[in-house]
């Protein structure tokens, strides 16, 4: 019965959320506390189940929060503009350097990781370039998607917050595992962009260009800019990320602080403080709610028990001697499920279920988590039609979804199968 109902759970959450019937915030919470009231759990139990799980995520809750906080701060005082400038001044007009150019600046920017700052910031740089040397536009929104998904697996992440909330981990145990991975998922997009590159200079060959970035700069971003705290600044992140991967504090805590510490020292004035906030806090809202919410999710399949149910039906159907290849099979299938599953629906409906069925083989769960994160709404959130920063992208480079679909997705899954194979050879995950 509670196998059934938990099924029936993730079967009505993910039809309500793809048809778009409901928000996601309004499914995560209602549809498990009525399957609770049919299995004839008691308000108190499930108001319980519900305090449980939202303890479990508060911790994710709060890192998303700051590290969106920190690294948005970090953008509107301009942090990365220098590095901006320096790649138009050193492509000129060559289009191999333009293509690796812009797959270096997507993969800096994208370190916030909100996929939709990043394609507005890109794009506004690069687009005036590529329409001047007659790059094809595919090549433009192709490399970029292909530049975010790598560097979508850091933590603070919107895909990565809901795997280290399901699975109830921390930063720390998720994503430094998967660090080879990323390298080698970074390495295959800039071979893929000097590919490109190739490809295009032979076309087009090497012009003359003259661009400055800074014109297309609003008032209120120039307002926002402070430039004569760049070296603080640079060296606040670097040793923010350094912090990050020792360990050294923890991610909510850190974050916390270094949101804090960024806005008061880039805008001590009030006014200038609540212009940031209010920029962002819509996004910040939004998301850390969606966190919440995944907790009463969570917290009621968990609680209830039903999790464990459909594990254990699971776990009847799945041959013993095949058992040992689930991670790597959630890996090599994550990117291509970015077109069936919006993020939602895959970490809080697909992942834990596949995480306690490898739990019932003896295999680390934790490795389902990074496996997902290899190509699940990392390297495939740019092609899906799930995801409403995909349709920001293909408009800002003026491009047919279908068309940018058509040529990058190929290219998309070759990051995922690079860095699954990576993630095999140190061990991230294994067969």
């Amino acid at each position: 019965m509670l196998s059934f109902l938990g099924f029936a759970t993730i079967s009505l959450f993910l039809a309500l959320i793809i048809s778009k019937r409901l928000s996601v915030v309004t499914a995560l919470v209602l549809v498990p506390l009525v399957m609770g009231l049919l299995a004839g759990f008691s308000p108190k139990e499930l108001g319980e189940m519900i305090l449980a799980g939202i303890k479990q995520v508060a911790p994710t809750g709060i890192l998303l929060m700051f590290a969106v906080l920190y690294f948005a701060t970090m953008l509107d005082a301009g942090l990365f503009d220098p590095i901006i400038a320096g790649i138009i001044r050193y492509v000129k007009g060559d289009p191999l350097k333009v293509i690796v150019g812009t797959a270096i600046l997507t993969m800096i920017v994208h370190l916030d990781g909100d996929g939709t700052a990043t394609f507005m910031i890109v794009m506004s740089a690069f687009l005036p370039i590529y329409k001047q040397l007659k790059i094809n536009r595919l090549v433009l929104s192709g490399i970029v998607a292909l530049s975010v998904g790598p560097l979508h697996l850091v933590p603070w992440s919107g895909t990565s917050a809901r795997a280290i909330s399901t699975l109830k981990t921390d930063a720390t145990q998720l994503f430094n595992p998967n660090i080879p991975a990323i390298i080698a998922g970074v390495g295959w997009v800039l071979f893929v962009a000097y590919w490109f590159g190739q490809k295009e200079r032979k076309r087009l060959g090497i012009t003359d260009l003259t661009y400055s970035h800074h014109e297309n700069l609003t008032e209120q971003q120039q307002q926002l800019r402070r430039p004569k705290l760049f070296w603080i600044n640079a060296l606040l992140t670097i040793g923010l990320i350094v912090t990050l991967m020792k360990g050294w504090v923890p991610t909510p805590a850190l974050f916390v602080v270094a949101g804090a510490v960024a806005l008061f020292i880039n805008y001590p004035r009030l006014p200038d403080q609540q212009k940031v906030l209010r920029s962002h806090g819509n996004n910040i809202f939004m998301v850390s709610s969606m966190i919440f919410a995944a907790g009463v999710f969570s917290g009621i399949l968990t609680g209830s028990k039903m999790i464990d149910a459909m594990a254990t039906s699971l776990v009847s159907l799945i041959p013993e001697q095949h058992a040992a290849w689930l991670p790597t099979l959630t890996a090599i299938t994550s990117m291509p499920a970015s077109l069936l599953f919006t993020p939602d629906a895959y970490y809080f409906g697909v992942v834990p279920i596949l995480s306690q069925t490898a739990t019932q083989f003896g295999i680390d769960p934790l490795e389902i988590g990074r496996a997902a994160l290899l190509g699940q709404m990392t390297v495939g959130f740019p092609v899906s039609p799930l995801t409403a920063s995909t349709f920001l992208l293909v408009g800002l480079a003026e491009v047919d979804l279908g068309d940018h679909q058509k040529f990058i997705l190929k290219w998309a899954f070759g990051t995922t199968l690079v860095m699954t194979l990576a993630a095999l050879l140190t061990g991230s995950i294994h067969l």
